[in-house]
């Protein structure tokens, strides 16, 4: 994949420092899922004493079938934190994921899937918990979530890759994989996303890491837009190159397109792809 939606989005999008480029990062989404052929609607949400908006972009289900009626979600966040351009975090994610709906255009879906890009995750997940706590109280359902949290950086180099505390499985120490991370309410999910990487991208290495209840145990599993569904009793995964136990970049003013791994990116695209329609190409994947 190429580095165009990389280079429209890359610069501190920060609330109070930078809120014209998160405005700006807003309207370029807002314009790429358009162009993505995508029914785009704002979620609008006060925090921080002003109104802020997560973009949606939604893809009607082609042919629809009640027994697959809850949409998916496909989302990662567009705001950084101060001082940081934001490269792997987390525009990396936001290209991953134009990348997979222009894949996916025209590809028949039974279920309907939702593009969301969500604003202040590095404000306590303040954009998701507002969307996801409207979904609860509307009583609406949804398939499951997938969230990705920095995708944009691997490294072949032995001693790369850290282990998070306590986490109960063995990381491998080189940082070239994709870490899946799913609650036992999402192991469906997780197989999915598994299967998908394992049969269309065999050349992407995955690690999950199943943790029980929200992660209570594990807070470094908590640490992205997944948390917001896990909170309201949703299925939801997230994938990542495990952010701050990887990339030496991770919020900081170093953290740049040119430390990025496209080739990595674009197998996690294929894989998101592959999930997608496996998920939602036929009625019923239970």
């Amino acid at each position: 994949m190429d580095d165009t939606h990389l280079r429209a989005l890359i610069g501190e999008r920060h609330p109070v420092s930078s809120s014209t480029t998160l405005r700006q990062a807003e309207a370029y989404l807002t314009e790429r899922f358009k162009g993505l052929g995508l029914e785009v609607s704002p979620h609008p949400f006060k925090a921080l004493g002003d109104t802020y908006r997560n973009v949606i972009g939604t893809r009607p289900a082609s042919h629809p079938s009640p027994e697959s009626a809850a949409p998916l979600i496909v989302a990662a966040h567009y705001d950084t934190v101060r001082g940081s351009p934001g490269a792997d975090d987390n525009a990396s994610a936001l290209a991953v994921l134009l990348e997979a709906a222009r894949r996916l255009r025209g590809v028949p879906l039974s279920r309907e899937v939702r593009f969301i890009a969500f604003s202040l995750e590095e404000e306590d997940l303040l954009g998701s918990l507002a969307y996801v706590s409207s979904l609860r109280t509307d009583g609406h359902e949804i398939d499951g979530a997938i969230v990705l949290e920095c995708v944009g950086y691997a490294c072949p180099t032995e001693g790369s890759q850290q282990k998070p505390p306590g986490v109960p499985i063995v990381v491998p120490t080189v940082g070239d994989f994709l870490a899946i991370v799913g609650n036992t309410a999402s192991a469906a999910l997780v197989a999915a996303v598994e299967g998908a990487a394992k049969e269309h991208v065999p050349d992407l290495r995955t690690v999950t890491l199943m943790v029980p209840g929200n992660g209570e145990l594990f807070p470094d599993t908590r640490r992205s837009d997944h948390a917001a569904f896990w909170h309201y009793g949703y299925p939801a995964v997230m994938l990542t190159d495990t952010a701050n136990f990887r990339n030496p970049n991770y919020h900081a003013s170093t953290d740049t397109v040119e430390t990025l791994d496209l080739g990595f990116m674009e197998k996690v695209a294929q894989t998101i792809t592959a999930t997608v329609i496996h998920l939602c190409a036929k009625p019923s994947h239970a």
